[in-house]
């Protein structure tokens, strides 16, 4: 087109920022077109400038130029705010999508059904049970059109947040359910230890022939996982094939090798292990090891975690949990001489995060940052806490 010198207008250019966001690495061929936008006189246009906020906000590396866009944008609208919204959420910045969401409740500019189901997806993340049911209501209040995407979205972020019986009862409420609504079901009730109600439901599921697909299976085999049910897992691995013609992937194999790690069948793991059409990824590994490690098989758990380091001898969780055997065996030379190497590889275990919503308010806890904790009750009410726990006879592993 430019090489007919035909030039551009403010048409072209959103079409054109799309396709680069469609691209790999969108934010090198996005910055050039940017540089032409410039050149041509448009960024000063909304629609331009709504599209070049979605490229920069398709990598977390162009996030800041993205959130300098939209800082500097004199008027936005929706699409503005569900660009930069669905840019933290797509980089994992759950946090600051929900407060950025809040900003755009106290400019009063009512989100589209995208925002929401972003949000929502944001929500089911940092388990803000409390800001996803607001949603529903406010769902309601407003009178957003309740299409399936957005009651799916619901579905997941209610199960997700631990509300299951909320989230059965959106279900239920539904006139139209696809295969991502009766799978959000299985997996809730799947990850709260509600197996038998899980497999009910995936044979409803059935029965209404809706046909499984292999999330769905991931989803029942983790039922089958949490519950302890051997038997019911392994038939519906074995069904996946012999009924649905669908290849076991490595997320089904590792749901088996976790089912049976679970209820002590260490050495049935192991062998299903071996026996895998695939190579076994360090997740499953690990899984093997934590088995060892809570049914006394330390001497089997040592070999293999010593194996996987050689493999990767990057991965700080196979140090830890290494180190972890070596104390519950009393040896104390080795645990040091793992920490010491897992030192001198300037590795560092990965701090544990976790965040718990109050009174609307998500607070985030990093293991051993206490910068920016101002109320020392905390604390203090987890060393309350511990001391209840020992005097009721716990006992920590190490």
């Amino acid at each position: 087109m430019l090489r007919c010198r035909l030039l551009p207008n403010k048409f072209t250019f959103p079409f054109l920022l799309r396709a680069c966001a469609s691209l790999p690495e969108p934010t090198s061929v996005g910055a050039q077109v940017h540089a032409c936008v410039v050149k041509y006189g448009y960024s000063s246009d909304p629609y331009v400038r709504n599209t070049l906020i979605h490229v920069y906000s398709g990598a977390p590396s162009s996030l800041d130029s993205a959130r300098d866009l939209f800082d500097r944008m004199p008027k936005t609208s929706p699409v503005t705010w569900c660009a930069m919204i669905g840019g933290y959420v797509r980089s994992g910045f759950s946090h600051k999508a929900v407060a950025l969401f809040r900003e755009m409740q106290g400019r009063g500019i009512q989100p589209d059904e995208i925002t929401v189901i972003l949000v929502l997806s944001a929500c089911a993340d940092l388990g803000a049970l409390e800001l996803v049911r607001w949603l529903g209501s406010y769902v309601e209040r407003e009178n957003i059109p309740k299409a399936l995407p957005l009651c799916n979205a619901l579905l997941d972020a209610l199960a997700k947040c631990g509300d299951v019986d909320g989230a059965v009862a959106l279900f239920e409420r539904m006139h139209a359910k696809s295969i991502v609504s009766w799978t959000s079901v299985i997996d809730g009730l799947a990850l709260h230890g509600r197996g038998n109600e899980a497999v009910r439901v995936f044979e409803m599921m059935k029965g209404a022939g809706v046909v499984p697909d292999g999330v769905a299976f991931i989803s029942v085999l983790t039922a089958c996982c949490h519950s302890g049910m051997v038997e019911e897992g392994r038939r519906y691995f074995d069904s996946m094939k012999s009924d649905f013609g669908i290849e076991p992937q490595i997320e089904h194999y590792g749901c088996m090798v976790d089912l049976f790690s679970r209820v002590g069948m260490v050495e049935r793991a192991l062998e299903f292990v071996r026996t895998m059409p695939m190579e076994p990824n360090p997740v499953i590994w690990r899984m093997l090891i934590g088995a060892c490690r809570v049914h006394g098989r330390l001497e089997l758990g040592e070999r293999i975690a010593k194996n996987l380091l050689d493999k990767d001898p990057t991965h700080d969780s196979t140090y830890v949990v290494l180190s972890n055997l070596y104390a519950l065996r009393r040896q104390w030379q080795k645990k040091w001489e793992t920490r010491r190497a897992m030192s001198e590889r300037g590795i560092r275990k990965v701090p544990g995060c976790s965040s718990v919503e109050l009174n609307g308010e998500i607070y985030e806890f990093i293991a051993g940052d206490e910068s920016q904790l101002k109320d020392r009750g905390v604390y203090e009410m987890l060393e309350e806490i511990g001391r209840k726990t020992k005097l009721a006879g716990y006992v920590p592993r190490h």
